[in-house]
């Protein structure tokens, strides 16, 4: 068993509900490993109060120096030490750009720790050419520098794959998607209108810039459907999408804010469709969660969801606002039945493929492979070795 080869390191930033990115999906990962038998911690920072952390959870004070950086000495000392006393097998590192991510390198590179990383979308070439001008300096000082000290790195779709071989990545590449949590089943419930539900942040990545128009061009045509935006807030761009939206004219558009825990879940199960216009997403949480709630999904190609037709769970299209409006056109136009028996074909695609218990079992696999050698997974690719 794992627990018997030492403990498991995860480390990721942040976890609270504010943060954004792979809060949810590297909770559930090491909930998941450790009901295979894991002995699991997850180092993150204290970036804001949680009433109760899970119990695996170990949070480090920031230090000095800018927020965004998360530079927390006592996280590199307790790491650092961990490694030292041989008390850790195997680190695992979630996404990039922040001191948490630099610091398994580091001690990556001063060991034999095995090292697998999960960019979780920060390598899109997208997210390279968009964000801080930090980045111009973080990536060839810091970041790139311990990306070479990383025995393995964690894929969530193909695409994902492809940006670590275009960025010149040569080690091994696990191809495991990010779990879901299957709810509980209930009928949608018909009311005076139609949903189409957008539901992320609200970020220039996400394409509501997109969604805006598309929703405008076709919204005469269908008086029956209205467009529903749920999401934080990310950098005032909230303010520029509802300016957007007064000034294209929009009807039928409401900005819920943020919705979490039940709200969120009968947001997805309350709908008719969602829609993920997304300009880069390495997975795409929001589409399995909708999935799950048995709700079909447009997605643009920026996400990895071509599965999407391949199950007739809903439609993948060019990243533009002329095939958002085509689709739109045929979408809305399908009478209540039909999309929910799309729903219905998602919903069993994500308890068949995409189950934590599955994903655990995968990367327990993968870590025991990492760290004895021998025949890798079949989800391994070492093409670049």
């Amino acid at each position: 068993m794992m627990n018997q080869m030492g403990r498991i390191i995860h480390t990721v930033p942040a976890i609270s509900e504010e943060a954004s990115g792979p809060s949810y999906a590297v909770v559930r990962l090491c909930e998941s490993l450790i009901s295979e038998g894991d002995a699991v911690t997850l180092s993150t920072l204290d970036w804001a109060p949680m009433d109760s952390p899970p119990a695996f959870v170990k949070r480090f004070p920031l230090g000095l120096g800018p927020r965004r950086l998360g530079r927390s000495p006592a996280m590199r000392r307790w790491l650092t030490k961990a490694v030292a006393d041989r008390e850790v097998r195997l680190i695992h590192n979630h996404s990039l750009w922040m001191m948490p991510n630099v610091y398994p390198g580091w001690i990556a590179k001063k060991s034999d720790i095995p090292l697998i990383v999960s960019p979780h979308g920060t390598l899109s070439d997208w997210a390279m050419r968009n964000g801080s001008p930090v980045k111009q300096l973080f990536w060839p000082l810091l970041q790139r520098p311990v990306l070479n000290a990383t025995t393995c790195f964690h894929a969530t779709a193909k695409s994902e794959y492809e940006d670590i071989r275009r960025l010149g990545f040569k080690q091994a590449v696990a191809m495991i998607p990010i779990g879901i949590d299957i709810p509980e089943w209930n009928p949608k419930q018909q009311s005076e209108f139609r949903t189409l539900l957008f539901l992320g942040r609200i970020h220039p990545k996400k394409g509501l810039d997109l969604l805006l128009p598309a929703w405008g061009a076709v919204q005469n045509r269908f008086p029956d459907w209205r467009l529903k935006i749920v999401g934080p807030d990310n950098d005032g761009h909230l303010q520029r999408m509802q300016q957007l939206a007064k000034e294209l004219g929009l009807e039928r558009i409401v900005f819920t804010g943020a919705l979490l825990g039940r709200e969120k879940r009968e947001a997805y199960r309350d709908a008719d469709l969602f829609v993920l216009p997304t300009h880069s997403e390495n997975f795409g949480i929001s589409v399995t969660e909708a999935l799950a709630g048995g709700t079909p999904a447009i997605v643009t190609k920026g996400a990895p969801w071509q599965g999407l037709e391949e199950h007739q769970a809903g439609w993948w299209v060019d990243i533009s606002v002329d095939a958002l409006v085509a689709c739109l056109e045929s979408a809305l136009n399908q009478p209540h039945d039909e999309l929910e028996a799309m729903g219905l074909r998602g919903r069993s695609w994500m308890e068949a493929d995409f189950s934590w218990q599955r994903i655990g079992k995968q990367m327990v696999q993968t870590y025991r492979w990492m760290i004895d050698g021998g025949t890798p997974p079949e989800w391994v690719w070492l093409d670049g070795v």
